[in-house]
């Protein structure tokens, strides 16, 4: 592989699962992988969740880079290539908009950490555990070989992980 494998991670805040594996992928990926996150409608503050960036803090995880931002950022002129997109919300039949090049699209589905009114040590327990599942699946997906990652054969390897 010549260029590495771009990867946006989709979520409607953009503040939690998507800057996970945003984060998970370019930290795991040695390179071959080149990861990206955005969402519907982002966090105002352009911030991610604080006990996300804690859990990827902990994890060992570079944090500083990250930001909640929109998914238009990936549609217009000058937007990076993509290869694969990988909606990681809940539910597989959001709306998504067409991005150029035509990229792959998958559905990993992750509970929401940050959903509902528990105290923040009770959340930061499902932040590590979101962050657990994301890693299983994204250890999987940067172990596969460069065949399993070309053409057709890309999407079909996304799908089986789903699995994972």
């Amino acid at each position: 592989m010549n260029e590495p494998i771009a990867v946006l991670f989709l979520c409607t805040h953009n503040s939690a699962r998507s800057i996970l594996a945003e984060a998970l992928l370019n930290h795991l990926g040695q390179g071959r992988f080149v990861g990206y996150s955005a969402g519907s409608t982002p966090r105002a503050t352009g911030l991610p969740n604080p006990l996300g960036l804690q859990a990827l803090t902990e994890a060992g995880v570079q944090t500083t880079h990250l930001s909640s931002k929109s998914w238009d950022a990936f549609i217009g002129p000058g937007a990076p290539h993509l290869d694969l997109v990988v909606t990681v919300c809940g539910a597989a039949n959001d709306v998504c908009p067409i991005f150029p090049g035509g990229p792959a699209k998958v559905h990993w589905g992750y509970a929401d950490p940050s959903a509902g009114d528990a105290p923040d040590e009770i959340k930061l327990e499902a932040f590590r555990a979101t962050l657990a599942a994301i890693r299983r699946r994204i250890e999987a997906f940067v172990a596969l070989p460069d065949e399993a990652l070309q053409g057709s054969r890309l999407l079909d390897s996304a799908r089986q992980l789903a699995e994972v």
